[in-house]
C-alpha cells in the first residue's frame, strides 16, 4: 500500500457529519471550501459510489474513500 495512503476511523459525536466537514476534520483537505471543490470534482466515494453532494450526511457504518484515503465512520460512544 502507498505510504501516502490515509486510513482512518472517525467517531461521530452526533448522528451524522456533513461530508465536507468530515474531509476537513480528517485532514484530507485543508479547509471546508477545498473539501467542497474536491467533492464536486467527483473525487469522493461513499460506500463505493461517487458522491457529489457536498453536505451529504455521513452516518455510522459508512466508508468514505478516494484515491489515497479511506475513512471508516463509527457511532458515537455512549
Amino acid at each position: 500500500m502507498d505510504e501516502n495512503f490515509i486510513e482512518e476511523t472517525f467517531q461521530l459525536r452526533t448522528d451524522y457529519i456533513p461530508l465536507c466537514d468530515l474531509l476537513k476534520f480528517c485532514s484530507i483537505t485543508e479547509s471546508g471550501g477545498e473539501a467542497k471543490h474536491f467533492i464536486a470534482e467527483g473525487n469522493v466515494m461513499v460506500d463505493g459510489e461517487v458522491e457529489l453532494r457536498k453536505t451529504c450526511k455521513i452516518r455510522a457504518g459508512q466508508i468514505v474513500s478516494g484515491l489515497d484515503f479511506e475513512i471508516r465512520v463509527i457511532a458515537p460512544s455512549s
